[in-house]
């Protein structure tokens, strides 16, 4: 267990986090939804092949001030129907956008091409996944690897599949030292086409050379040296802060902390990527400082990229650093 986690507990984020897990198709889903009511929300799309739903809603332009759950998805485009579990489940609570005669949940949800090379291609996560990791989902002890939208991802995929080893989904949390007492708590599904560095700026995982050892992505995209065309991914991210900002300041965040991706993945958010990080906070917190949040949200989530892929179980010959 990641011991970043101990400090998720007591931390004021607002949030409940639920997995569900198709281990045999190697895809799934994972909630990130606010414990008892809603949050407010922005995010940052700068992968060039996104998949998303709502996500229109979370710019900073947009009317819509609240959310009520963050879905994210393998199956690709088809894991958006998840969503609608997710809508269930808050309907049958009364939560959502009130309107006459009922609520409408606001669920943004962004996925990951997970189709291959695990699993199976026709394995997608459904609304009954979706809203039985919404029922299950809570506030700290949060599983990581090869588990939710991580089962089926994949990095260093610049050699092809066979070359690959295994992404997963990863938290990392950071702040606590601010004097305000602010925190960032993040959660990734890191499904990249290229390397992930360590906390020492060493590639842990990615394509693999002839002889086993591990092949600096950036280094093979810049030489041509990748085959053909890149294959499907996408990380997809979201930072939680403690602090209340607006829904501006959110967007911000989530603009600073896409910094992570690049310092810890190479190369990363480009045309062959969907990457996305979300942002989201209570709506009735203490008044957060924007530039600690800015930093702690990006350090938080270099550390969840790496726990990522630290945590994550190998199958099918892909190979896994939890090994």
């Amino acid at each position: 267990m990641n011991p970043d986690l101990d400090a998720i507990a007591a931390g004021g984020f607002g949030i409940s986090v639920g997995h569900a897990t198709d281990a045999a198709g190697a895809t799934g889903c994972t909630i990130i939804r606010g414990t008892s009511g809603p949050l407010r929300a922005s995010g940052f799309a700068f992968g060039r092949a996104t998949g998303t739903r709502e996500y229109a809603l979370l710019e900073p332009w947009a009317s819509n001030d609240r959310i009520d759950a963050i879905l994210l998805t393998g199956g690709s485009a088809y894991g958006l129907d998840a969503a609608a579990g997710v809508m269930r489940w808050m309907e049958e609570r009364g939560r959502g956008y009130a309107i006459a005669g009922g609520v409408v949940p606001i669920v943004p949800a962004a996925v990951v091409f997970d189709l291959a090379p695990l699993g199976s291609f026709t394995a997608r996560p459904t609304a009954d996944m979706a809203y039985a990791a919404c029922d299950s989902a809570t506030t700290n002890g949060w599983a990581e690897g090869s588990v939710g939208v991580g089962t089926g991802c994949t990095v260093g995929k610049l050699l092809g599949p066979a070359r690959c080893m295994k992404g997963g989904f990863g938290v990392g949390v950071a702040g606590s030292g601010t004097p305000s007492g602010q925190l960032a708590c993040a959660l990734t599904a890191v499904n990249a086409v290229g390397s992930v560095r360590g906390v020492n700026n060493e590639i842990i995982a990615g394509a693999r050379g002839d002889d086993g050892v591990l092949v600096d992505g950036n280094i093979l995209a810049l030489r041509g040296s990748a085959p053909g065309r890149p294959a499907e991914n996408t990380t997809i991210s979201v930072v939680a802060l403690n602090r209340a900002f607006s829904k501006t300041d959110l967007h911000r965040i989530a603009r600073s902390a896409s910094a992570a991706h690049a310092r810890r993945m190479g190369p990363s958010g480009t045309s062959y990527d969907g990457d996305i990080v979300f942002a989201v906070c209570p709506l009735d917190a203490a008044p957060g400082e924007l530039l600690p949040a800015e930093v702690a949200a990006t350090v938080a989530l270099e550390q969840a990229i790496i726990s990522a892929v630290r945590w994550a179980k190998g199958r099918d010959g892909i190979p896994g650093l939890a090994d």
